[in-house]
């Protein structure tokens, strides 16, 4: 048995997962996949020793694409559930959006091939058959995580996003138990090449859906590597949690996106660059899409190399593993400056260190895989397989994206920056893959969308490196585009301060320019939304009070600008922690307006820019406002329709629109309001230097504490709670209004009884319900359990409620007989909102699900206990 590969959580738990070596020799025509033995086998605990090293796992989980990392040059986790590192949940590999459960890779790895001397060697962190590893840390190095949320505990001035995980990982172990032997027979010969690995991901809503892998590629030995490749290997599965087999693996699609439109139009290109998978339908259910439907797809870029000058390839294939002849990848015939090669028995899969080479060094841009059947002779290629056509409707599938040539010298650093990219909405129809024609793809290509990756991919390159914007301060600014045309203006009739007035017709020529590349050096630096305010809920019956405390989020400096840009807040409730499952409840946005002015340089229809951050009524008053009654003006009488005219100055047209709603007398037209509103503005902004009168109980400034009280809820059920903070864009580089991220932060609770009502601590109204519970109450179906767990049947999702509890106490359940059914261990902070509130999942100490009958509970605290009892109804 070949073991792979040692992964352990904080507690010290080594897990070991064990795959059986495949000898090709034992098999027959019948495929055996590997995935087999690792989906559907637990994994098992073993012992450490100090001298190897230890795989452990960290999970980017920012923004809205969740993708496990391991300290070994692979991310991922091989179809099956990790723990991570710092949190201690268990994860998937690659869950796109996020807490879907919709899972988009298997395995991805780093490969490093170079020449050393007269040696060709491969270093990869796994291949096809997942049983060799030849990346390890070095004993007792495990991640490193850093942030630029001054919020975070993991704050760090050297963090450059808001999620860093830092590993570093070395080719040098030669132990086979630990690398495992390669499927030629041949042992792993190190290059002798040291790797720091950087991952960061953004929960911005334009950074939220790529992470950013950089690495810095050290050779550690004391010989020149040459004529040097590297790859990402992407073994890409598309699937629910709930569909981890052949269902889920056999049906995907893989390809290649070299360009898209660019969003400025006039015919203008943005290389992406994008080799993706996906699955090929979609998965509907009867013709509809459902919560199980993979419809996105996500995808590897590359963003950085050594050089600008260097070869790239694409290349797919699909493995067969007890088939060699079935075996198959796109080919080129072979010319005589470039013949073809034999890899051994297998058409497309690279097996041993020359074929892995060959592959990472052949110039080639394999066709899609949609293409498979269509003939490509052409253009070089092999005429298609046996079985083309269904091949062409999706297979389990692998990638490899590579690069080179380059050099590396001993003690010399080369920099590679890739992203990790997903675009959501790939399928829209779910009937489309019914029309695909292996023979006519372009049919079905017609019915899907890539312009959700493409928009993401161009946002992962500007993050790298920011368009406009001189890094080096060296006069570059990066690439721009220039378009010049002659352009006509001709009767524009308005009201100008109630003149009719018609602007004269005018030629000129119009220049626009827009920076669409950096100046090739990193920045790995995005424009931010403020921080989100620091709130809590207080349950009551029937209702859920909200407070927050907005310091942190009307005093920062968006990153990017280094503008205070606060605009407003917003409060959300949701009956689960889903993204798109939040609705607002109330919002609070400062007084203020945009002011757009005439651009001759602009066409009609786009004669009127934004150039200025919004202006205070205050401000516009006393710019545009009559001298003796300036406070008159009113900013919003000047609209498209009823332009504003600088007096005295012809050329100076505007007119003015209010940022967001205005909503901003608190109390009044909104239901937020503060919670001391006759407090002064502090003394100091740092809660440590500010006077104690100044300060809330917990040692927030009053100045800035908020609160609302969401009413009419109903309280058997959870409810989630979000409060974000929101800026009001950046007009200089286009972006929009940003908030701070949903998908962090949520708190739910349960509006019963308040914290406050068990205050006699008698805890004599503790009560549970549903009783009696009924498995024909449809309480599924209504929404009242299981609403964050879908992909679990029935019985895995039921729920008894204890309510009144004290925070910490301990509930058993009895059968009549006083057989212990089993034990909820109920430890809260008194200050936490579901601390007087425990759930039972009706699953006895057995691990089997609750039979009818009558039981009773006892729950027992350190002051008291408390004796009930219930009633399931099967």
């Amino acid at each position: 048995m070949t073991m792979l590969p040692i992964i352990k959580n904080r507690y010290n738990v080594i897990i070991t997962v064990f795959l059986l070596t495949l000898l090709l020799s034992s098999l027959d025509a019948r495929e055996v996949n590997p995935k087999y033995n690792i989906a559907k086998k637990s994994q098992q605990t073993a012992f450490a020793s100090d001298e190897f090293p230890v795989v452990y796992y960290a999970v980017h989980s920012r923004g809205n694409l969740q993708l496990a990392i391991a300290n070994n040059g692979t991310y991922g986790s091989f179809g099956s559930s990790v723990t991570d590192i710092f949190t201690d949940e268990i994860v998937q590999s690659c869950i796109y959006p996020k807490n879907s459960n919709l899972v988009y890779l298997w395995v991805s790895a780093l490969w490093v091939g170079a020449v050393v001397g007269r040696d060709t060697l491969v270093s990869c962190g796994t291949e096809d058959w997942y049983r060799v590893q030849e990346f390890w840390p070095n004993p007792g190095d495990s991640f490193e995580y850093l942030s630029i949320d001054k919020a975070s505990d993991f704050y760090s001035e050297d963090a450059l996003s808001e999620e860093d995980i830092i590993c570093t990982y070395y080719d040098t172990v030669t132990n086979t138990n630990l690398t495992g032997i390669d499927l030629d027979g041949a042992r792993h010969k190190p290059l002798n090449i040291k790797v720091t690995q950087r991952s960061m991901a953004w929960s911005y809503e334009y950074a939220d859906d790529f992470i950013l892998i950089d690495m810095q590629i050290e050779n550690i030995g004391n010989e020149k590597l040459e004529e040097v490749y590297m790859g990402i290997f992407v073994d890409g599965d598309a699937w629910h949690t709930t569909n981890n087999n052949s269902d889920g693996w056999n049906d995907d699609i893989v390809g290649f996106i070299k360009d898209f439109d660019a969003p400025e139009g006039y015919g203008f290109k943005d290389t992406v660059n994008i080799a993706y998978n996906a699955d090929n339908d979609g998965d509907p259910t009867d013709g509809a899409w459902d919560e199980k439907s993979p419809r996105s797809v996500v995808g590897t870029r590359v963003i950085r190399t050594p050089s600008d000058s260097l070869n790239y390839s694409f290349n797919w294939w699909r493995i067969h593993y007890g088939d060699v002849t079935q075996d198959f990848g796109p080919r080129k015939i072979g010319t005589p400056t470039d013949p073809f090669r034999k890899m051994g028995e297998r058409l497309g899969t690279p097996v041993g260190d020359k074929n892995k080479y060959y592959v990472l060094k052949h110039k080639e841009f394999d066709y899609d895989l949609l293409e498979t059947a269509v003939d490509h002779t052409a253009d070089g290629y092999m005429p298609p397989p046996q079985d083309a056509d269904l091949y062409a409707y999706g297979f389990d599938t692998r990638y490899l994206l590579s690069f080179g040539p380059f050099n590396i010298n001993p003690r010399e650093k080369l920099p590679v920056t890739f992203a990790v990219i997903g675009g959501e909405d790939f399928h829209n129809n779910p009937d489309a893959f019914l029309s695909h024609d292996p023979l006519r793809p372009e049919i079905f290509y017609s019915m899907i969308d890539f312009s959700s990756i493409a928009r993401n991919s161009r946002w992962a390159s500007w993050v790298y490196d920011n368009p406009g914007v001189d890094t080096d301060n060296n006069g570059n600014y990066g690439k721009s585009r220039i378009i010049c045309f002659d352009t006509t203006i001709v009767d524009i009739d308005t009201t100008i301060n109630d003149i009719d007035t018609t602007i004269s017709i005018m030629t000129f020529e119009r220049c626009d320019t827009t920076f669409y590349e950096g100046d090739g050096v990193p920045d790995f630096k995005g424009a931010s939304p403020p921080p989100a305010p620091i709130f809590w809920v207080e349950p009551g019956i029937g209702e859920i009070r909200v407070r927050f405390n907005g310091n942190r989020s009307e005093n920062a400096k968006d990153q990017f600008t280094g503008d205070h840009d606060f605009e407003g807040y917003r409060v959300y409730i949701s009956r689960d922690n889903s993204k798109s499952s939040y609705s607002v409840v109330s919002s609070f946005d400062l007084e203020n307006y945009n002011k757009y002015v005439y651009d001759k340089n602009k066409l009609p229809k786009e004669g009127f820019v934004l150039k200025d951050t919004p202006f205070s009524l205050e401000a516009l008053q006393e710019l545009y406002g009559d001298l003796i009654n300036p406070t008159s003006f009113d900013p919003l009488y000047y609209s498209i329709s009823n332009l504003y005219q600088m007096p005295g100055y012809p050329d100076s047209i505007f007119y003015f629109a209010a940022q967001d709603y205005n909503v901003s007398e608190l109390g009044v037209d909104t239901d937020l309001q503060k919670v001391y509103p006759d407090e002064p503005f502090p003394s100091h902004l740092n809660p440590d230097s500010a006077q104690d009168f100044e300060l809330t109980d917990d040692g927030y400034l009053k100045y800035y504490e908020y609160e609302l009280t969401i009413k009419n809820l109903l309280p058997t059920v959870e409810w989630w709670v979000n409060v974000t903070a929101f800026d009001f864009g950046s007009p200089e580089v286009g972006l929009a209004s940003l908030e701070s991220s949903l998908s962090l932060g949520g708190k739910n609770v349960y509006p019963l009884f308040s914290l406050d009502d068990n205050v006699t601590k008698n805890y004599d109204n503790i009560y549970i319900y549903p009783n009696p519970y009924r498995v024909d109450g449809n309480y599924r179906v209504d929404g009242l359990e299981g609403r964050t767990k879908r992909d679990l049947p029935d019985y895995r999702v039921r729920q008894l409620h204890f309510v009144n509890v004290p925070p910490v106490c301990t509930i058993k359940i009895f059968s009549l007989d006083g057989d212990l059914i089993s034990t909820v261990d109920h430890n809260t902070d008194k200050s936490d909102p579901l601390s007087n509130h425990a759930e039972w999942n009706m699953i006895t100490r057995n691990t089997q699900a609750i039979v009818s009958g009558l039981y009773y509970y006892v729950i027992e605290w350190d002051e008291g206990s408390f004796i009930g009892k219930f009633v399931i109804i099967m």
